[in-house]
């Protein structure tokens, strides 16, 4: 049975919530409308507000009500926009865009585990000085604003990791915290080395219990073990272990970083001076610490009139997202915020009349309730008159950003395949479109990487995060948190 079917509340137009008089006088103005003697015919529809009406109004008959109701709902919402309902009949193929929102109906503190979180801290040579400072100032000052319930575990690398603080809850960890002072810079970077102490001190809590996150911090290139990495991480995604990065500098891999966190749905953030560490952390911690649902991902399964072209999330983190097996990873669904993303489907020609459904199968692991699977389905039709409807403008928004970075993206490609002059064009081009998005700063970024590449031939490397992770965080804009628009 479906929970709309037997939704008295919105078949009286009132909120769960609503007091006797609510229903009293939501029902007489149904009644006016639906009943004997009302302005509408009468109908089985009156029999079916009456049934409403009789069931609310009885203290004990609505308290049952509300238990099934209670039962039936799904603790995960989906919402979902096309950018186009009808297509036209035609010998092309055809561009589509699907904009999903996923929020928690239970959202809030009570409906989380709590945080079981390691911090992985670089500490090779590199990190020396002002780097490495205000990472230990940022810990000290952030940690103690865990909940009391959370797990905490601190290891530093270099060529070898060690164990700063260790697990346990974080309460008891005063005095522990004091040890991060005694963290100094040596040695190369070699970050499979701190990935695994950092999951194997995750793993002495029992991680069904826990909300489990590690954090790197890094500002160097790892050499030599980046396959083993992407092995433990492919690991750790499994075990229900999530996996983030927060990038110092201009000096470290983004291409390795974005593969680490892909198979469990984490997020890779640009810091490009060392102030801005304490921001980014404690926005990152106070994230991580409200999450509902862990590891929803959606099912890779297409009909075969459609092709899936791009993937990508919006919020709670934008990042690119990649098929992993037959599943596209799609992260973890924090209890005040929705889970968005957007995809990308070309529908192949389409000659005569027709009807597609695009099945979504989700996942997610909820709290204490183990693996919850719900599905959607888009329905489209072909026909001789397409829809004249423009799409909502979220996805407006949505493409027209993403199309942001995109842009930037295939002219680093271009550069590097020495299509020099292509490049320049869509650099200068990204930078007139960033201006038009009100982003003076990264559109001047633009033009003057235009120029260089123009001069020299070449692209900076600071230029190239700056304006990659500049131009990704533009698509969180995409996402109103409205839910009632």
């Amino acid at each position: 049975m479906n929970l709309n079917e037997i939704n008295y509340y919105a078949a009286l137009g009132l909120s769960q919530n609503a007091s006797a008089d609510d229903i009293e006088a939501a029902f007489l103005h149904m009644h006016s409308l639906y009943g004997p003697g009302g302005s509408q015919p009468l109908s089985a529809k009156y029999e079916y507000l009456q049934h409403a009406y009789d069931v609310l109004r009885d203290p004990v008959r609505r308290q049952r009500y509300d238990a099934l109701l209670f039962e039936m709902s799904e603790p995960i919402e989906a919402r979902l926009r096309v950018s186009r309902q009808h297509l036209a009949i035609s010998e092309l193929p055809q561009m589509l865009y699907l904009l999903v929102e996923l929020r928690s109906l239970e959202g809030g503190s009570d409906s989380s585990l709590p945080l079981n979180l390691c911090l992985v801290i670089d500490r090779s040579t590199s990190m020396q000085g002002e780097r490495l400072r205000r990472v230990k100032g940022a810990l000290r000052l952030v940690l103690p604003e865990l909940s009391p319930g959370d797990m905490l575990s601190v290891v530093s690398f270099s060529d070898r990791a060690e164990l700063v603080v260790s697990p346990g809850p974080t309460g008891e960890h005063q005095e522990a915290l004091e040890t991060i002072d005694d963290i100094e810079a040596s040695g190369g970077t070699e970050i499979y080395q701190g990935l695994l102490a950092g999951v194997r001190q995750l793993r002495k809590a029992p991680l069904s219990e826990y909300n489990n996150q590690l954090i790197l911090l890094t500002d160097g290139r790892t050499y030599g073990d980046e396959e083993k990495c992407l092995d433990l991480a492919r690991e750790a995604a499994y075990l229900g272990i999530t996996l983030h990065a927060l990038g110092i500098g201009d000096d470290w891999d983004d291409t390795f970083l974005d593969q680490l966190i892909e198979p469990s749905g984490g997020f890779v953030e640009y810091i490009e001076s060392p102030e801005t560490i304490l921001v980014a952390l404690r926005e990152r911690l106070q994230g991580l610490g409200r999450t509902y649902a862990r590891q929803v991902a959606l099912r890779a399964s297409w009909p075969r009139t459609v092709e899936l072209l791009d993937k990508f999330r919006l919020t709670p983190y934008a990042q690119p997202l990649r098929v992993e097996g037959d599943v596209i990873p799609l992260g973890d669904l924090q209890g005040n915020a929705p889970l968005s993303f957007l995809l990308a489907f070309s529908v192949v020609p389409q000659p005569i009349a027709a009807r597609i459904r695009i099945p979504l199968h989700f996942s997610a692991e909820l709290p204490g309730k183990g693996v919850h699977t719900f599905r959607q389905q888009v329905q489209l039709t072909v026909g001789p008159e397409p829809s004249s409807d423009d799409p909502h403008e979220s996805i407006v928004r949505a493409v027209r950003l993403l199309t942001l970075y995109h842009l930037n993206e295939r002219a680093w490609q271009e550069a590097a395949a020495g299509q020099t002059d292509t490049a320049v064009e869509r650099m200068r081009y990204l930078s007139t479109r960033l201006l038009e998005a009100g982003e003076p700063d990264l559109a001047l970024q633009a033009d003057l990487e235009a120029r260089q590449l123009l001069r020299t031939g070449l692209l900076s490397t600071p230029a190239r995060k700056r304006i990659k992770y500049g131009t990704r965080a533009l698509t969180r804009k995409a996402i109103q948190f409205d839910w009632d628009d």
